[in-house]
C-alpha cells in the first residue's frame, strides 16, 4: 500500500525560519527531512518520530543526494521542498572578497540547484510536488545604507529560476514559488541591530518567523499558485511605502 503521508524537506532547518517551518509541518502531520551543517548535534526536533535529520553542506551535491535519498527511502515520497538555507554577508560592493562570493554562491545557488534537481526527479515520478525558494525583498527594493549587492544578485537568480521552472514543470503537477521576506526576527540579525532595522520599516517593526511560515503553508496549500514571488515585508510603490496582504494577478504576483 502506497504511503500517503506527505513529506517535506527543509534546508537550513536548525534555527530561525527553517526550524519554524519544520515545527509547522510536523504539527500538520507531515514527515520531515531537516538539513543543516550540524543539525544532528543541535537536534532541535529530537522528540519527533517522523523527522529525519541530515547533516551536511547543502552546496555539496552529495549532501543534496543524501537528503532526497533519506526522504524517499524512509518516507516514500517528497511533496514539498523548501530551499531555506542562506547566509547574509552585508558589506559595500567593492569589499566583497572571493571567499564571500564563493560562500554565497555555494549556499544560495548550489544549495538550491542540486537538491531541487534530485527532488524534481522524485516529484516527476509522483506527478506532483511543490518547491518554495526563500529569497529577499531586497531584490525588488534595495535599502539605502544596507550594502548587499552581491547577495541581491544571487537571490535575484532564485526569483528568475522560479518562473522558469514553474513553466517547465507545470504540466507535470509540480509548482515552484518564491517567498521574499523582509527583515525577520531570527538569529541571522543580532539583537543590537533590531532598533536600526525597525527604523527601516514603515510600521516600525521587523517581521516574525510565523509570518514566513504562514506564507509557506499558504503556498503549499494553494494549488493555483505557480511561478509567484511572494513578498513578506515592504517595498516602495509610486513613492509610498506599503505593507499588508493582497495579490496582483500577474505571472509573478507580489503579496505585499
Amino acid at each position: 500500500m502506497a504511503n500517503t503521508t506527505k513529506t517535506a524537506i527543509v534546508t537550513g532547518a536548525s534555527r530561525g525560519i527553517g526550524a519554524g517551518l519544520v515545527e509547522a509541518f510536523l504539527k500538520r502531520g507531515y514527515n520531515v527531512v531537516a538539513n543543516s551543517r550540524n543539525i544532528t548535534k543541535a537536534n532541535p526536533f529530537q522528540a519527533a518520530a517522523n523527522v529525519a535529520l541530515v547533516d551536511g553542506d547543502i552546496g555539496d551535491p552529495r549532501t543534496a543526494a543524501k537528503i532526497v535519498d533519506t526522504a524517499v527511502s524512509r518516507f516514500g515520497r517528497i511533496d514539498v521542498l523548501i530551499n531555506n538555507a542562506g547566509v547574509f554577508i552585508p558589506k559595500p560592493f567593492i569589499e566583497y572578497t572571493t571567499a564571500d562570493f564563493n560562500t554565497l554562491v555555494s549556499t544560495t545557488l548550489a544549495g538550491f540547484l542540486y537538491v531541487s534537481q534530485f527532488a524534481i526527479k522524485q516529484m516527476l515520478r509522483q506527478k506532483s510536488g511543490s518547491i518554495i525558494n526563500v529569497s529577499t525583498t531586497l531584490v525588488d527594493q534595495p535599502i539605502a545604507g544596507v550594502g548587499a549587492a552581491v547577495q541581491i544578485m544571487l537571490k535575484g537568480a532564485l526569483n528568475a529560476v522560479t518562473r522558469a521552472l514553474a513553466i517547465e514543470y507545470a504540466k507535470e503537477g509540480i509548482r515552484v514559488n518564491t517567498i521574499a521576506p523582509g527583515v525577520i526576527n531570527t538569529p541571522m540579525h543580532k539583537p543590537e541591530t533590531h532598533d536600526f532595522l525597525k527604523g527601516l520599516h514603515p510600521v516600525g517593526r521587523i517581521g516574525e518567523v510565523k509570518e514566513i511560515v504562514d506564507a509557506a503553508l499558504f503556498l503549499t496549500d494553494a494549488n493555483i499558485y505557480n511561478g509567484r514571488n511572494t513578498a513578506r515585508g515592504w517595498r516602495r510603490t509610486r513613492g509610498q511605502m506599503v505593507t499588508g496582504n493582497g495579490a496582483r494577478p500577474a505571472s509573478a504576483a507580489l503579496l505585499t
